[in-house]
């Protein structure tokens, strides 16, 4: 007996019903939500800035404050100051508009004038202080230099190391931070934070000489004071002791103070604004630490006891990974 086969069409036809149906069931759900939620669909025309644009301004910045590094055209060494001009000019007008949007979609109320002009104020003191975070980034090469005996150069740090991408970001950052430009700060530190799994809030206040060595699941919250000359290695949280109260700690300090010339070792976490880690002092790994840590002071973590077992004669390789008491 020979099956007859459905025929195409009937199948695609019951297919497409289907389709048809659940698309449109959802699309006047979604619809509905789009009403009942004032986050949804953005008033007045007005739109978030493009996260898209400010990761490539933030790539591109890169041209100017490392010369040589990230890109490379032959009128940047023959006519060095017009080239570097000509591109700063460019990145000055795609800054400035995505600054204006971010201040009209923070305040419906704005007017388009005022939201232009605070935008090219605050495009002009970004601007201006481009020479001054050059400089304090040459700092922080030196300290990754310096501070870690595996680099081979400070060209390898400036073209390679994570920690040291995540502190340019957060450098610029930090100008519109202070600046009360809503979005944007936190749109870069994000993007380095994804990156490199470094999160620098972009309100912390960071001094010179700053190291962040390997760098993955590194923790610096927004009120966080740090002074000269720190190391961080990898897994160190600066937080805060409690976030419970949500916004009512908006603007209160409620992470650490790190004074000058401390190192904090791995996975050590320091917790509270009143918290202050004196200076010289030497924080090792896994610790906990929820008061003030006086200067010129070392401490650590009491390692548990190891008990280590004498080896088989023979081990199966099914129980290799086995634990036993």
């Amino acid at each position: 007996m020979i099956r007859r086969k459905p025929e195409r069409e009937e199948i695609t036809g019951g297919a497409m019903d289907i389709k048809k149906e659940a698309i449109l069931k959802a699309a006047g759900d979604l619809t509905e939500n789009y009403d009942r939620e004032e986050l949804f669909m953005p008033k007045n025309g007005r739109s978030l800035p493009n996260r898209a644009v400010i990761i490539e301004l933030v790539r591109d910045l890169r041209a100017v404050i490392f010369p040589g590094y990230f890109g490379e055209d032959t009128a940047a060494r023959i006519f060095p100051e017009q080239f570097t001009a000509y591109l700063l000019n460019d990145y000055y007008d795609r800054l400035k508009y995505q600054v204006e949007i971010a201040f009209l979609y923070a305040d419906q109320q704005l007017q388009k004038e005022k939201a232009e002009k605070r935008a090219e104020e605050i495009c002009s003191s970004f601007f201006r202080k481009l020479p001054e975070v050059q400089r304090r980034l040459l700092k922080d090469v030196q300290a990754g230099f310096d501070g870690d005996p595996a680099a081979k150069s400070k060209e390898e740090i400036i073209s390679s190391y994570p920690g040291l991408f995540a502190i340019y970001v957060y450098r610029l950052a930090h100008i519109l931070y202070l600046d009360k430009v809503p979005y944007i700060p936190r749109i870069m530190t994000e993007y380095a934070h994804g990156r490199t799994g470094i999160d620098i809030n972009p309100g912390a206040e960071i001094g010179d000489y700053f190291f962040i060595d390997h760098g993955t699941g590194v923790v610096i919250g927004e009120t966080t004071e740090i002074g000269n000359n720190v190391k961080l290695y990898q897994g160190v949280t600066l937080g805060a002791l409690s976030t419970r109260q949500g916004q009512q700690l908006a603007d209160v300090k409620r992470h650490p103070t790190i004074r000058d010339n401390v190192t904090i070792y791995s996975n050590s976490t320091v917790l509270g604004g009143e918290t202050v880690i004196g200076e010289n002092t030497i924080i090792g790994g896994n610790t906990f630490i929820t008061s003030s840590i006086p200067a010129n002071t070392k401490v650590s973590a009491k390692s548990p006891e190891l008990v280590i077992k004498q080896p088989k004669n023979t081990v199966s390789q099914a129980a290799v990974w086995d634990w036993e008491n």
